[in-house]
């Protein structure tokens, strides 16, 4: 047997270190033996670092392996266990263990002092400790770590530049089965936010600096940093991003006391003074440099869906067409039932994350069912986005629309205001585990102002997500629209209700479900309500099993004289391209319609 020897201690453990190794493949194969829990797997781990040469000699190994051992039982205040290390071959190894009693924590020595002394995160960090919580308990080196890191980054997060810690000692005691520690931090006066300079960009500086979270004066914090550097993210004027602060600018603390040794107690500490920055010269510059956007960006994708099938789009944005950061955007989408062309000019305001002007216009053709229609619109708007995650548009729109629906031509010109509002929020854009989108709009016609049409109409969307572990995915949406009306023959097809697809009622056609006319055409439903309740579970890896139901209707009459139903099974692939969605769906009690239909779609669901 082999007494383990504390005083070959030289450093600080932390359990995590000993995850280090890459080499699997070479690594010594571990049995433990009389210990188990978590310090049995740091010592498999640490000896996973170990590998022994095919002509090595067994036996000179035998130090090392057993310093490895030592270390990683010091780790959980194992400082006085005997240890029987049995080298059997050069990939494995069996360590016995007699474990001697673990040392405790006595004293707690935890302190902070300077400008940092009265700011709470500090306060709370110590309290919320689990080197705190772990007195009187046996001694974990990764708490006395964790803490130590924790206030280090506090102060760098919150400005204490000149933070220093002035007594930083684990005093270790195997002979008296305890541990002391001693964790003071002077954390020095608090910087403040100094010159602020900007650099590279194109565009006009006053804009930049309406977007800063902080002015000069207020006290630094790097979350204010990263809060600017999004903004000018958000903004899309750049493609390189550096928000940092110009500053000009891992001792030993463990030690192992020889039972013969006074040791040092606490609250002993070095009270040597230091020399550190007086509060009023505490400013730290910040410098912002930019690298500009390309100017004219293109993007080409496609899609397919069972509702428009084939699907092309072509995108040319320009993040920024002046010094003012208006950006222009326009698209082209074509598919088989429709095809639309349509631009954005976005004309930013003193906030330019919060408020703008937009003017949007567009072309859009659609043949499909009963219904064909050309339309032409444009539409000035007032766009705010909220700090609690919601974008409001008030708008006026102009449209042209020349419709065939059913036995009805029209051709009608319309002048519409109105106001939407619109929130996402999603754990994962890609394939959110929980997340909600929520829509809603409202506008009015009168020919009153020279439109062709009287009207108060509304359209609420909801659709949300939420998971039970990392299994279980549950999927509901419901739509309502509702129109007030007295010349429905002059509500353009765009502005009447359709249910049926896809993303409405499964089992259908595309806009395949609404009021007909006595030859069976469809007519549009001045009403709409559609729901859908759906259930997945991973099958394995990206790929998920699906079934749900769906109900809803579009009609004229407020209540539907009918609800129709659907349900079906689906699967979901999370493919490198995006969610793929495939599902069969089948109508439930409609004589008219129980053939079963298939949905096919690629893209995200929010």
């Amino acid at each position: 047997m082999t007494r383990m020897s504390w005083g070959k201690m030289q450093r600080p453990i932390m359990a995590v270190l000993c995850c280090l190794s890459t080499s699997q493949a070479l690594a010594i194969d571990t049995t433990v033996k009389g210990i188990g829990g978590q310090p049995a797997t740091n010592i498999k781990n640490f000896l996973s670092t170990v590998s022994i040469g095919e002509q090595a000699r067994l036996g000179a190994w035998q130090g090392e392996i057993e310093q490895k051992v030592e270390q990683a039982l010091h780790a959980y205040g194992y400082y006085s266990s005997d240890l029987d290390i049995n080298i059997e071959s050069r990939n494995h190894v069996i360590v016995t263990v007699t474990p001697g009693p673990q040392v405790r924590l006595d004293h707690l020595w935890l302190e902070v002092r300077g400008a940092a002394k009265d700011d709470a995160p500090f306060e709370k960090a110590i309290d919320e400790s689990t080197l705190k919580a772990r007195k009187g308990k046996p001694l974990h080196h990764a708490d006395y770590a964790a803490l130590k890191t924790r206030l280090q980054n506090l102060a760098l997060q919150r400005g204490y530049f000149d933070a220093n810690f002035t007594a930083h000692r684990l005093e270790i005691r195997p002979w008296a089965d305890e541990a002391n520690v001693t964790l003071i931090l002077d954390s020095g006066p608090r910087y403040r936010y100094g010159d602020i300079t900007i650099k590279g960009n194109q565009v006009d500086e006053t804009r930049l600096r309406n977007m800063l979270p902080f002015k000069t004066g207020d006290y630094y914090l790097t979350s204010e940093l990263a809060t600017y550097n999004q903004r000018l993210s958000q903004a899309g004027w750049f493609k390189g991003i550096a928000v940092t602060p110009r500053l000009s600018t891992a001792n030993e603390d463990t030690v192992i006391v020889d039972k013969g040794s006074k040791g040092t107690l606490p609250p002993a500490a070095d009270n040597t003074p230091r020399q550190v920055t007086p509060p009023e010269k505490a400013v730290v510059p910040i410098d912002v440099n930019l690298l500009p956007a390309d100017r004219h960006q293109f993007e080409i994708g496609g899609g397919y869906a069972t509702d428009v099938g084939p699907r092309l789009q072509f995108n040319w944005k320009q993040p920024w067409v002046n010094r003012r950061g208006d950006s222009w955007n326009n698209s082209l989408y074509l598919s088989a039932p429709k095809t639309v062309f349509e631009g954005v000019y976005s004309i930013p305001l003193a906030n330019p994350i919060k408020d703008s002007y937009e003017i949007t216009y567009g072309l859009k053709k659609l043949d499909n069912e009963d219904t064909r229609s050309f339309e032409s619109s444009a539409a000035f708007a007032r766009l705010w986005k909220f700090d609690n995650g919601w974008d409001q548009r008030l708008y006026l729109r102009a449209t042209r629309e020349d419709f065939t629906q059913a036995d009805q031509d029209e051709t009608v010109y319309l002048l519409v205001p109105g106001v939407s509002w619109s929130r996402t929020a999603v754990d994962n854009q890609r394939f959110p585990m929980h997340g909600n989108r929520q829509d809603a709009l409202f506008e009015a016609s009168d020919t009153a102002w020279g439109s062709d049409a009287r009207f108060v109409r509304t359209r609420l969307n909801s659709q949300w997500i939420t998971s039970l572990g990392n299994n279980n995915r549950f999927v509901g949406r419901a739509t309502v629209g509702a129109t007030a009306t007295d010349t429905f023959d002059k509500i353009p097809p765009s502005l009447r209700f359709f249910a049926g697809g896809d993303n409405s009622l499964r089992g259908y056609d595309f806009e395949s479900i609404s009021p007909e006319n006595d030859d069976g055409e469809l007519l549009g439903g001045q009403h709409l309500l559609t729901t859908t309740a759906e259930y997945q579970r991973r099958v394995t890896g990206d790929w998920w099993a699906a079934t749900f139901i769906d109900a809803g209707n579009a009609f004229d009459a407020w209540w539907p004289e009918e609800i129709k139903k659907s349900a079906g099974i689906g699967v979901r692939w999370i493919s490198p391209v995006g969610p793929i969605r495939f599902d069969l769906a089948k109508p439930i009690g409609d004589d008219d319609n129980n053939s079963l239909h298939i949905h096919f779609a690629i893209g995200p669901e929010f």
